[in-house]
């Protein structure tokens, strides 16, 4: 497994995350539902983005961000695949993430 620094833009993980955080992912973690986790939508190639793990959807995951109001996710884009889970936040404060 490898480790690897992401920053976060946009709001829509907030409040867990803000615009400008620092996380650290792990690439083949095991994925929970209720995980913090980088992901690649099809429909948008190249595009990578923090969401929540809502439930397993087919051959990908059911993301959303904790931002209703400020997330584009599997609710516009339908699922997504994770690429690895968000285990600490180490900017701007270092904090373990997990599930709610």
């Amino acid at each position: 497994m490898r480790w690897r620094r992401v920053a976060v833009r946009g709001p829509s993980m907030s409040p867990t995350l803000h615009d400008g955080d620092v996380v650290i992912v792990r690439f083949g973690a095991l994925v929970q539902v209720g995980d913090v986790v980088l992901v690649r939508w099809a429909a948008r190639p190249g595009q990578l983005s923090v969401k929540r793990a809502a439930r397993p959807a087919g051959a990908g995951w059911w993301v959303v961000g904790d931002n209703p109001f400020g997330s584009t996710d599997s609710r516009r884009l339908g699922p997504a695949e994770v690429l690895a889970v968000v285990r600490w936040r180490l900017w701007p404060e270092p904090r373990r993430i997990g599930p709610r």
